[in-house]
């Protein structure tokens, strides 16, 4: 695909599949915060090295569901602890109950609200506008609160969020199943598809997919990363993607 913005991102596009954290909404900012305070503490109990770091949440974390990235980010460090289950209260040191207690530290974090990314709202308006189908593919569980708490429930019909792939066994990203389920339950090609992320795992899963293009939103991850990923282009807001 071409790089004249303005139109050939809509020339051939059905349907477009958004990631939410960090490119509706800011909340990859949240999701950020919650995994630093927890995994400093992890660190700090553990009494292991190196300290943690904005790379790691790039490498390890980013775009891949919750309980995933506890594993990645322990094997990082050498650490491995009992797996538990999904209803594991917060105060367990296993992988399932430390990924609740993100789930905790992210909802605390966010309780006062989410504004959506201007850009953003202006893409899916324009999207809307010319008759595209819509859909949300988050790694989160905690997509349909944070698309009410920034006024966007009512824009996607189709949301496959994280309670999604557990309930019908898809795996995560960077494999492509979640957003090849959103194409299916809209009726759409995947070749008709385009994927919109900011993640390196989300960029991974929409290049594997047969989509027709992916668009990566650099929101920290840097350009070269993504189109390295498999981003067919990269821009730093999706309002470069509209008219001037």
């Amino acid at each position: 695909m071409t790089t004249s913005l303005n139109t050939s991102i809509w020339d051939g596009t059905e349907a477009l599949l958004f990631d939410l954290d960090g490119v509706l909404t800011p909340t990859a900012l949240a999701h950020e915060q919650a995994w630093r305070t927890l995994f400093e503490d992890v660190l700090a109990v553990e009494g292991v090295g190196p300290e943690y770091t904005d790379a790691d949440y790039y490498a390890h974390i980013d775009g891949r569901p919750r309980y995933d990235g506890v594993r990645e980010f322990l094997a990082s460090r050498g650490l491995t602890l009992p797996e538990g289950q999904d209803d594991d209260a917060p105060t367990e040191r296993t992988v399932r109950g430390l990924g609740n207690l993100k789930n905790r530290l992210f909802a605390q974090i966010i309780e006062d609200g989410i504004e959506p990314y201007p850009g953003s709202s202006r893409f899916v308006a324009a999207a809307r506008e010319r008759g595209v189908k819509l859909a949300v593919v988050s790694s989160s569980r905690n997509a349909p609160a944070v698309l009410e708490a920034a006024g966007m429930a009512d824009l996607f019909p189709i949301v496959v969020d994280g309670n999604v792939a557990a309930r019908e066994g898809l795996p995560g990203k960077p494999h492509p199943a979640t957003f090849l389920r959103a194409a299916e339950l809209l009726g759409v090609d995947p070749a008709a598809a385009t994927v919109v992320e900011d993640a390196v795992s989300g960029v991974e899963a929409g290049a594997a997919g047969g989509f027709r293009a992916v668009i990566g939103v650099d929101r920290g991850a840097g350009e070269d990363v993504l189109r390295s990923a498999g981003a067919t282009l990269v821009v730093s807001d999706l309002d470069e993607l509209l008219p001037a």
